[in-house]
């Protein structure tokens, strides 16, 4: 699968860990940046990963940023973006299967890299069930 992926300067750790993770598995990764610790405007990163979701030059995006929320509300205003921020497993499974979430969102001050890879996996792994939830899932792009 074809992943892009982003950070703010305080994910770049978790991002620099996920991306080893991501190849390691065998997907082709993205690095839509930051590359420092340097302090960046997370917005950036998040609508560079977003537009390129959107229009379907890969399959799916993950971006990190300190608590996960800055990143899941700017990627939310990509028309054709459906980003959940996953505190675990369960909710990286159900955003899969029911909201059909193609950019992952993780807050590194709340998911250690060991959690974060189980829940990249996890999600990675999940497919949309459609059925009753593709009705809703239409209504996003309206």
């Amino acid at each position: 699968m074809k992943i892009a992926i982003g950070s703010d300067h305080r994910g770049i750790n978790l991002k620099k860990a996920l991306i080893l993770y991501l190849q390691k598995n065998g997907h082709q990764v993205e690095d839509f940046g930051t590359y420092s610790p340097e302090s960046c405007d997370y917005p950036q990163i998040a609508l560079k990963v977003g537009r390129t979701v959107a229009k379907k030059k890969v399959e799916r995006g993950i971006l990190i940023c300190g608590s996960g929320l800055g990143m899941t509300m700017a990627a939310g205003t990509v028309k054709g973006v459906r980003a959940a921020n996953c505190l675990n497993l369960s909710l990286a499974r159900f955003s899969r299967e029911h909201n059909d979430a193609n950019v992952l969102v993780l807050g590194a001050m709340y998911v250690g890299q060991n959690l974060a890879k189980r829940i990249a996996g996890e999600w990675l792994k999940t497919p949309f069930s459609g059925k009753r939830h593709l009705r809703r899932i239409k209504m996003f792009s309206k």
